[in-house]
């Protein structure tokens, strides 16, 4: 697929956003441009008053953000090479992470983050699944593919795509969502480790990639603390507190979500480690089921609340604010005294110093005496580059 060079100039603002390192550029952010440019050409910014490149990216017609941009500073080339050395500094920066054997399990790519706008690759064991957002990676992605593979070891690539890129005109004959690049996949369902915890992905089916692999360093803090308490994971999607819950030696582990399909699989994820006399679970709405609890009078000593996200616009974050409070209400009344707490947000559009405040808020306003016991934010293989990539956020407080 051919690929056009689209010289480029940006309005004052806008240059100055790209040199501050921000990898998004709006279309008023573009004062001049050559050509009609399709999705993935690359734009080639020059400097406004002495004609010369100061950075490049991938342009896209369909959307506000129209450069996302892949390099700021001195002249590339955007090829093979290019790609590979992007690639590979995005492996090492995992490299903590992998230097321990128990896991296997990683995000090799992480959006703009790591200089792919709009694309991610999850790795799970020898099979890696790239789920793509943007038309933009139709004309690259076979030449990242083969960097990808080495770097990552991986035996199969699967492709997956977001309803917009599978939806679209313009998505290429050759993409579609759960195909096989490389490779042959035998099952959808991938076995992995996650700190010697054993979890498997629906690399077909499963939500994003087929796991939520960002939370892998809380789900670590949960097994250690879990040994002989009783647990309740809230929105516990696959189970993966669940699972290292019981590896850690909890007396009872409670599951609950809405889905009747993701506590099978998480009832699964347990089996794999353990058996499952230690763990149940129960299939409703959180909002429903809380009072119930609260009812019954039950209580737990730990209790994960990781809620999807609640505000994906800007409109949507005051109803966010709110349903975050009467959860954290809910839980309150549920937690044992001298239990734990993790309260967690993966909403983008409510930033961490208003969620650490709405929490501690409501802790003060129960009348209970609280303390902090920890904050933590993404895990190394989810860097945050810059302030939108900034995502997910958590707290834990112990309760008396």
């Amino acid at each position: 697929m051919s690929v056009n060079r689209l010289a480029t100039r940006l309005t004052a603002v806008g240059e100055r956003h790209l040199k501050s390192g921000h990898p998004w550029l709006y279309d008023r952010a573009i004062e001049r441009i050559k050509g009609s440019g399709k999705a993935g050409d690359l734009a080639i910014i020059f400097d406004r008053r002495k004609d010369k490149f100061i950075g490049i990216g991938l342009y896209d017609p369909d959307s506000p953000i129209r450069i996302k941009v892949l390099h700021q500073g001195g002249p590339v080339q955007v090829n093979d090479v290019f790609w590979a050395n992007e690639v590979a500094k995005a492996k090492q920066g995992r490299a903590p992470l992998l230097a321990n054997q128990s896991t296997n399990s990683y995000r090799l790519l992480n959006g703009e983050n790591d200089g792919f706008p709009g694309l991610i690759a999850d790795v799970y064991a020898q099979t890696l699944v790239i789920k793509i957002y943007s038309l933009i990676w139709a004309p690259h992605l076979n030449s990242i593919l083969p960097a990808l593979v080495s770097n990552s070891d991986a035996s199969t690539v699967v492709l997956r795509l977001s309803r917009r890129v599978a939806s679209a005109p313009q998505c290429p004959e050759a993409w579609s969502d759960g195909a096989t690049l490389y490779g042959t996949l035998d099952q959808e369902e991938v076995q992995f480790k996650e700190h010697g915890v054993r979890l498997k992905a629906n690399v077909l089916r499963g939500h994003k990639t087929g796991f939520f692999l960002d939370h892998r360093h809380n789900r670590k803090i949960v097994g250690e603390l879990a040994k002989g308490k009783q647990v309740l994971d809230i929105f516990s999607y696959a189970g993966g507190f669940s699972a290292h819950a019981i590896v850690g030696g909890a007396s009872l582990v409670t599951a609950l979500d809405i889905s009747e399909q993701a506590l099978a699989v998480a009832q699964e994820n347990i089996a794999l480690n353990a058996d499952t006399n230690n763990f149940q679970t129960l299939r409703g709405d959180v909002f429903e089921i809380l009072p119930k609890l609260k009812r019954q009078q039950l209580q737990y000593d730990l209790i994960i609340c990781d809620p999807p996200s609640f505000a994906k616009s800007a409109a949507e974050v005051p109803g966010a604010l709110k349903a975050y409070r009467r959860l954290t209400n809910l839980c309150l009344s549920l937690v044992a005294p001298g239990g734990i707490l993790l309260a967690a947000s993966c909403s983008a559009r409510v930033d961490s110093v208003t969620f650490y405040a709405l929490q501690e808020d409501v802790l003060k306003a129960s009348g209970r005496r609280f303390k902090q016991l920890q904050q933590t934010q993404h895990d190394i293989d989810h860097p945050a580059t810059f302030k939108e990539g900034y995502y997910l956020k958590s707290a834990y407080y112990q309760l008396f």
